[in-house]
């Protein structure tokens, strides 16, 4: 049942475009398809699954306007979205890569710690923020990327720390399995990604 469920989720996502697509009609389908599936959630303490939650995983779909904004950057269109979550160091670790004029591909990465305070929510505070054109910050992937940010290194772009006092929020994880999580956030957005 779960994986029917599963099925019918990723299908109403398709060709969405992380959400951009979307039109009001596919966004209650697809929050209808979201809230079946959590019925079948295999993992209700995702916290302490760090094996499954630990890893890099990619945005499928999000009602969020902040990510689905990056879009409206005049000549360029955003691409892949990736959260990195790092549980040993309790790290995320947030990258946005925006597709342009050649040479011009950008990227807005945000890094933040999250603290456990329930079996499924997490608090979130936000702490660097990078933007940047990926050439310059030499980005080629993820891994690497948070590899060079962890050890602690600068880069030729827009970097500065965000005040995590004023910067942060908290997020339940209401679906966990090998490939799949599902994410609700303190402003009402939603959040589908598949590990990658």
């Amino acid at each position: 049942m779960a994986q029917m469920r599963k099925t019918a989720l990723l299908e109403v996502i398709a060709g969405k475009n992380l959400g951009l697509n979307a039109t009001e009609t596919d966004k209650q389908a697809i929050l209808s398809a979201i809230a079946n599936l959590e019925d079948f959630n295999p993992t209700p303490r995702p916290l302490e699954a760090s094996d499954l939650l630990d890893g890099n995983w990619r945005l499928l779909y999000t009602t969020s306007s902040e990510l689905l904004n990056i879009n409206r950057i005049p000549l360029n269109n955003l691409g892949q979205i990736y959260q990195c979550i790092r549980v040993k160091s309790k790290s995320v670790y947030n990258i946005a890569e925006i597709n342009g004029l050649p040479f011009l591909e950008g990227l807005v990465s945000v890094v933040a710690n999250f603290e456990p305070v329930s079996p499924g929510r997490v608090q979130v505070k936000f702490e660097r923020s990078i933007i940047g054109l990926q050439r310059l910050i030499d980005y080629k992937y993820p891994a690497s990327f948070i590899e060079k940010i962890e050890s602690g290194k600068k880069f030729l772009a827009i970097d500065f720390p965000i005040q995590s006092n004023q910067q942060q929020g908290w997020l339940d994880i209401t679906y966990l399995d090998n490939d799949l999580r599902i994410g609700r956030g303190n402003q009402g957005s939603v959040f589908v990604l598949t590990k990658s």
